[in-house]
């Protein structure tokens, strides 16, 4: 029993140190997890799909998916997996944590950057290098939907704004010969790079039934 106990908390030590969560934010998630998965201990997409607000996020396939991409999870591949344990439930869970207080500017910079391909990743589904002018104009709309004074026509407005500076930005530094294919993730971080990425990208997961999982949103 001591031993169980042991290892548990060595384990839940590690995530802590992996992941930035406290021991007792581990703690509560875990009893979410188990609670999430109906005590098998490996999440799969439909279990995802029992999550209320989740459902009926406009946004639900590509946060899903995020949950099971292999690029997210440090493994040098494609591909989606079917099922993940409570370490790579955390992994994700730690794209969406803002950085402690105290943090360097160097690795404030390095979070933001992490933040971004992770972002990427969820629009470039495909995993061609490349989002499309369509998925990049919904993720602005996803952004600003995090600011409540701004109503639903002005974010509208804003992100057909930064369409055109999308075509500034990555087809005028194209040659006469070539072909438009979409925004690379060099181009997508000069888009964003005012955007503070690394406050924004907020996830509030205490309550599975109430549960709000959007981009640009935090309680």
């Amino acid at each position: 029993m001591g031993g169980s106990q042991s290892d548990r908390a060595h384990k839940f030590q590690h995530l802590s140190d992996k992941t930035g969560f406290s021991i007792d934010q581990i703690n509560s998630l875990h009893k979410r997890f188990m609670s999430l998965t109906e005590n098998e201990g490996v999440l799969r997409r439909e279990h995802l799909d029992n999550i209320i607000n989740l459902a009926v996020n406009p946004i639900r396939r590509q946060i899903t998916g995020a949950f099971f991409d292999k690029r997210n999870l440090g493994q040098n591949e494609d591909g989606y997996l079917q099922e993940i344990e409570f370490e790579d439930f955390l992994t994700i869970l730690a794209f969406f944590t803002p950085p402690k207080q105290g943090t360097s500017e160097e690795e404030k910079q390095n979070i933001k950057k992490e933040k971004l391909r992770f972002l990427f990743n969820m629009h470039d589904t495909d995993n061609d290098g490349f989002i499309t002018l369509d998925e990049y104009k919904r993720l602005v709309e996803e952004l600003l939907s995090s600011n409540e004074t701004i109503e639903t026509e002005t974010a509208k407005a804003i992100s057909d704004a930064a369409m055109l500076e999308v075509a500034s930005v990555t087809m005028g530094q194209m040659g006469p010969d070539e072909y438009y294919e979409g925004i690379t993730f060099a181009h997508f971080q000069k888009i964003l790079k005012g955007i503070q990425i690394e406050t924004k990208m907020n996830i509030n997961f205490w309550n599975l039934d109430t549960i709000r999982v959007q981009c640009g949103k935090s309680k």
